[in-house]
């Protein structure tokens, strides 16, 4: 399935009427790095600004918790884009906060959304033109769905502990999967949920920033064990990396991904929950 453009096709997009081009770029490990300001000071052309930061649900009990269909279908409205475009999101993170977006905007009912390979870092190396300033959109009237399959819960990743109903995959580094160093979020126990498979979400990328052929991604996950065919669930630290992996399985053909969006920031908190230490 093709889920990824690459930066030639979409310089030959830039002004087609139905394409909707949309920065994701949120730095979660840089807090030095502002990612309004620097959508402002350069973006690609006729891109509008996501912010991920405030795309939330302030009252759920973790941090960077998907947002409700409302708050999600209000900024859709606001930045004027709905089902009839072609969306494409591309980021400037280290962590592929596009992915994330992607993720998003597929839970919520929008069908044609994409993520630009290797992002504008390639975008800018390219020497490809940007703009600077805000870019606004005329207010669509995007009615947004919701498909639960899409998402795990705390209570139903316990669950598939025993029943093993899906795989389950986690995107953080081996040194934290392990639980050889400590979490970076205080108060947060090491280790891993017991029986999840560790694929750290770099190594499906390239080190120029793109994401791996299908081929390197079918070797990828067979080195690690995983049956690319069958259903899985996804998490990571914080939800965010793992949105990667449901990209890659989905390129694979599978579309049966879930994401636990509470990942380890929930999971690790929770002294009650069974967690495991070293290599799975």
């Amino acid at each position: 399935m093709t889920d990824l453009v690459s930066t030639d096709w979409l310089a030959g997009q830039l002004d087609a009427p139905d394409i909707c081009i949309v920065d994701a770029t949120r730095h979660h490990f840089e807090p030095e790095r502002d990612s309004a300001a620097e959508y402002a000071a350069g973006h690609i052309p006729g891109a509008v600004f996501l912010d991920l930061l405030t795309l939330v649900d302030p009252d759920a009990a973790t941090d960077n918790t998907l947002p409700t269909k409302a708050r999600f279908e209000q900024r859709m409205r606001q930045l004027g884009i709905d089902n009839s475009q072609r969306i494409v999101i591309y980021d400037d993170s280290v962590v592929k906060t596009a992915m994330r977006a992607w993720f998003m905007f597929r839970l919520f009912g929008l069908e044609q959304v994409y993520v630009l390979d290797g992002g504008l870092a390639r975008w800018k190396a390219e020497g490809r033109p940007l703009e600077s300033g805000e870019v606004s959109r005329p207010a669509s009237s995007y009615v947004a769905s919701f498909d639960p399959s899409r998402l795990y819960a705390k209570g139903d990743v316990l669950a598939n502990i025993e029943t093993r109903e899906r795989l389950h995959l986690d995107g953080r580094g081996s040194q934290h999967f392990t639980g050889q160093d400590d979490d970076p979020t205080p108060g947060i126990a090491p280790g891993h949920v017991p029986g999840s498979i560790n694929v750290p979400f770099w190594d499906l990328f390239t080190p120029e920033g793109l994401m791996k052929s299908d081929d390197e991604l079918r070797a990828l996950f067979a080195g690690h064990g995983v049956d690319t065919a069958r259903p899985a669930v996804v998490s990571c630290g914080g939800g965010v990396v793992a949105c990667a992996l449901a990209l890659a399985l989905r390129r694979l053909g599978n579309d049966e991904v879930a994401l636990y969006d509470g990942s380890w920031t929930e999971w690790g908190a929770d002294p009650a929950l069974p967690k495991a230490l070293g290599t799975n």
